[in-house]
């Protein structure tokens, strides 16, 4: 086992009998790597045994085969195998499931997730997955439900919320005509993941249905300044516009948009319900956490934090920095990159704290380890921005340059260009 941070690597476990023990082997196995790793891993080998599912060895083998096997249709036939042998284990329903949710078979998918009983760790998963295929199958009243359950499941467990969840929720809720309550979950998951652009997106679309055009065009702002490069949202803005009156204010969007050489695509009124932004992913790790009990939890907690993804951690990391609680940001977002060392989001956030405390030049180099997992306009200006104050004036100017390369029509960065471009020696004579 290997801890992330402080970085250990502990002994190797070894356990060895015969191959018609291999479950009890594994069980034995799996123990010590949890109780030598925690000191205070609270269970015996003789409860955590019976905490087990017993398993056919041959089904267990299917099931590995299954989840190793690289083409659709190997994983699953592996995987039915497994269920064939052992009808009653949701491990291998669930991953049925996940192939048949990733091929958008609804009614499979469905079928499989129904087979994950309430009390196992993958339920919560299986709920959400099940109520995007009900929104994808245009079934608002079943996926609200389903994404209702979870959410108040959520708050009673833990008082916590899942932005993913809000806004799923919002479009099940906006699709059966309830659009104050849609309207409040999308502004909380926008409160809990500040950066994400889907959220103002929604806001934005909900607007447009109550033909408030203005407000319709300021969230599709917001959520293209999020993205430059999302050009679903600059189109909805020049739509938005256009429909609030603003005809010229529109015509200069698209004409900027335009200049980049790649067209925007066409919005018309009858499909704007398919623009909608529908979350297909969760951060498992975080949910899981915050769904068990707290007489399970803690042990839980203890035996994932080593393999916890940079997921959760940049969400929390990004909640703490909308606070401005600064050392606890770093914290995660730190944890993040320990996980993913090319984490654009995480080293994005480090870069911000190191902004913010004046630390310009820490702040440049997270900028530029965030542009070399991932090419952003935004990036782009922000590390401009650490140029300009560092009165380096040329570089900011090739990064701003490269930025508008990258999405025309970003005011942002043609605004500090300007500014540039009018200080230098000679402007304006």
């Amino acid at each position: 086992m290997l801890r992330v941070s402080p970085a250990t690597l502990f002994p190797a476990v070894r356990e060895s009998g015969t191959l018609d023990a291999l479950m009890e082997l594994h069980t034995r196995a799996v123990w010590r790597l949890l109780s030598s790793s925690d000191p205070g891993f609270p269970l015996q080998l003789e409860e955590f045994a019976r905490l087990q599912r017993p398993l056919r060895l041959d089904a267990f083998e299917h099931y590995i085969r299954g989840r190793l096997a690289a083409e659709d249709e190997g994983r699953v036939r592996e995987l039915r195998e497994a269920v064939r042998l052992e009808p009653d284990w949701p491990d291998p329903a669930f991953a049925l499931g996940q192939a048949a949710f990733a091929r958008r078979d609804c009614a499979t998918a469905s079928t499989w997730f129904s087979r994950v009983p309430k009390m196992h760790d993958r339920y919560v998963e299986a709920v959400f997955f099940a109520g995007v295929c009900q929104l994808w199958l245009n079934q608002p009243a079943r996926a609200e439900g389903q994404f209702r359950a979870l959410q108040e499941a959520l708050k009673n467990s833990a008082g916590g919320e899942l932005p993913e969840i809000l806004n799923n929720l919002a479009v099940a809720r906006l699709r059966s005509g309830k659009a104050e309550a849609a309207q409040a979950d999308l502004a909380r998951a926008a409160e809990l993941d500040p950066e994400d652009d889907d959220y103002p997106l929604n806001l934005g679309l909900l607007a447009l249905r109550a033909n408030d055009f203005a407000g319709a065009a300021a969230r599709f702002r917001e959520a293209a300044a999020r993205e430059p490069d999302d050009a679903e949202a600059r189109a909805l803005l020049i739509y938005a516009l256009e429909r609030g009156g603003q005809k010229a204010e529109a015509e200069a969007e698209r004409a900027a948009s335009l200049s980049g050489g790649e067209p925007l695509p066409t919005v018309h009124p009858e499909t704007l319900a398919s623009l909608e932004r529908i979350k297909t992913e969760l951060d498992t790790t975080t949910l899981r956490q915050e769904m068990e009990t707290a007489e399970t939890a803690a042990p839980a907690a203890r035996a994932s934090a080593a393999t916890a993804g940079p997921a959760g951690h940049l969400r929390a990391g990004r909640q703490q920095l909308s606070a401005n609680h600064l050392p606890e940001a770093e914290r995660e977002f730190r944890a993040a990159l320990a996980a993913d060392p090319h984490d654009a989001g995480a080293h994005r956030g480090l870069a911000e704290i190191a902004r913010r405390q004046g630390r310009l030049e820490e702040a440049a180099t997270e900028y530029r380890a965030a542009l070399e997992s991932h090419d952003s306009a935004t990036v782009r200006t922000a590390l401009a921005r650490i140029y300009v104050e560092q009165k380096k004036t040329e570089l900011a100017r090739q990064e701003l340059e490269k930025a508008l390369k990258l999405a025309p029509n970003y005011s942002e960065a043609k605004q500090l260009l300007e500014r540039l471009e009018a200080g230098k020696p000679g402007a304006g004579r």
